[in-house]
C-alpha cells in the first residue's frame, strides 16, 4: 500500500563499544560525549572517534555511537571491508558470532577485537504500534522501493519491531551511493 512510507537513513561506518572497551580506549570511568542525537530514541553520535586497523588498511576517524553496548561491534560497508582487508559478513546488528575482528586505537590505549566487524543488513525500525497497524511482524523480510533518478527496489529488508524504536530504514553508504539516496529520502514498503 502506498501509505507505508518510511524515511531512509544512510548509515556511515561506525563503531559501538562496550563499557570495558570505552575504558580501555579512553580511560577508566570515561563517559562518551553526545555530539548529536540519532533517529532512534536514546541513541547518539558521540564526539569521540577511534582508529580501526585491519590487515590491509586503516580508518583514522571512525565515529563512536552511544550509549555503550554489551559487546563492541564495527559496522562498515563492503567497500570499507575491502579497504581494511577483512571479509565482513552481512549481519543483523548484534549478531557477531563468527565475524572477523580488528584493532581499535583510542587516546588512552588499544583493543584487539576478536570479532565484531559486520556489514549491517538493511533493516527498518518500527515502533510496535506502527508495525501492528501495517501488519508487519518482527524479523519479517520486506521489499522496499525508493523512487528517483536511480529508482531501486531493495529485497530482504529486515523488519525490527520494538516499543523502543522510531520508524526509520537503515542502509549503508554503498547501497545509498549506488541508488543516489540521501538521508531523509522516502521509501515505500511494497510487500
Amino acid at each position: 500500500m502506498s501509505d507505508k512510507i518510511v524515511p531512509v537513513g544512510v548509515s556511515a561506518r561506525h563503531i559501538h563499544l562496550s563499557k570495558e572497551h570505552i575504558a580501555a580506549l579512553f580511560g577508566e570511568g570515561y563517559e562518551l560525549k553526545p555530539l548529536k542525537p540519532l533517529s532512534q530514541p536514546g541513541q547518539f553520535a558521540a564526539e569521540e572517534t577511534v582508529q580501526v586497523i585491519g590487515p590491509k588498511g586503516r580508518f583514522d576517524t571512525v565515529r563512536i555511537l552511544g550509549p555503550a553496548r554489551k559487546a563492541s561491534q564495527i559496522e562498515i560497508s563492503r567497500t570499507d571491508s575491502f579497504q581494511l582487508g577483512v571479509l565482513a559478513p552481512v549481519r543483523e546488528s548484534g549478531n557477531i558470532e563468527g565475524t572477523p575482528g580488528l584493532t581499535v586505537i583510542g587516546p588512552a590505549g588499544e583493543v584487539t577485537l576478536e570479532r565484531g566487524v559486520i556489514v549491517a543488513a538493511r533493516h527498518i525500525h518500527f515502533h510496535t504500534s506502527e508495525a501492528e497497524r501495517w501488519g508487519i511482524a518482527d524479523k519479517q523480510l520486506l521489499r522496499v522501493r525508493v523512487e528517483g533518478e536511480r529508482a531501486v527496489v531493495f529485497e530482504n529488508v529486515i523488519a525490527r519491531v520494538s516499543d523502543q524504536f522510531a520508524l526509520d530504514m537503515h542502509i549503508d553508504t554503498d547501497e545509498a551511493n549506488a541508488a543516489g539516496i540521501r538521508n531523509g529520502d522516502k521509501a515505500v514498503i511494497v510487500e
